[in-house]
């Protein structure tokens, strides 16, 4: 593992308490950084003991999301790096057979979170003139998976939203990146189908899998003073499966 430079610098990761969310935990911890998680997962909270500090947020509730952003500045004086990675899969049915409740959800959880978590913390980032906002997209936000409307939706939104809201940030030293891989081995794939995970995997050249570290080693860089003249971008992490 490569040494990152964060010191000194404070994260708040939203979805950390789990799968890419955690590992990036992890490697922030160990590159320096205070970490803050924001998950709604509060059984999870214990393994992370005094490494971080943990609250919690529904990222679909706005009134929770300020009262978290008024917690961490309460023991923290700025945020440097916002990592949004807090996301649901929905149900995997056709669009003809989709429950609207369970659309609406995943588009609250995973669009208007990333929204309202960066209309939190962009103001802090602007008054310190320095910020890295990393918000996880997915392959299914390029190409648009079947039997998974509602999550392609919401992560299509994400690279428009960042894509938009890193132009306007691009003269202020707050750089806003998306990632998007492809299907990752981590817990949420227990919201997925065995044949829908079949599906994903048979379209990676590479065969296999991504991992959760191989995830947050590229959200870290994304974070650091070195990732420089990048923002409004994409990053793939696909295996293959997606190159543009």
């Amino acid at each position: 593992m490569n040494q990152l430079d964060l010191n000194g610098r404070t994260a708040v990761i939203t979805g950390g308490a789990s799968g890419i969310g955690e590992a990036t935990v992890r490697r922030m911890l160990d590159s320096g950084a205070n970490v803050v998680i924001w998950d709604v997962q509060t059984e999870k909270f214990e393994k992370f003991e005094k490494e971080a500090h943990c609250i919690r947020v529904d990222m679909a509730n706005e009134e929770t999301v300020y009262q978290a952003l008024d917690e961490t500045l309460k023991r923290q004086p700025k945020i440097d790096i916002l990592v949004n990675s807090a996301g649901i899969n929905g149900v995997n049915e056709p669009l003809k057979d989709y429950p609207t409740d369970v659309w609406r959800q995943v588009i609250d959880v995973n669009l208007v979170g990333v929204f309202l978590a960066c209309r939190a913390v962009v103001p802090h980032m602007l008054n310190n003139s320095y910020g890295r906002i990393v918000n996880l997209s997915s392959v299914a936000g390029k190409e648009g998976n079947p039997t998974a409307s509602a999550y392609s939706a919401a992560k299509a939104g994400v690279i428009a939203l960042t894509r938009s809201l890193g132009k306007e940030l691009a003269t202020t030293g707050v750089l806003v990146n998306a990632v998007t891989p492809t299907t990752v081995d981590t817990p949420i794939l227990e919201q997925v189908s065995q044949s829908h995970i079949d599906y994903m995997k048979s379209k990676i050249p590479m065969g296999r899998l991504g991992t959760a570290e191989e995830l947050a080693s590229l959200i870290a860089w994304l974070c650091t003073e070195d990732c420089s003249f990048s923002t409004a971008a994409v990053f793939d992490a696909s295996g293959g499966r997606t190159t543009y």
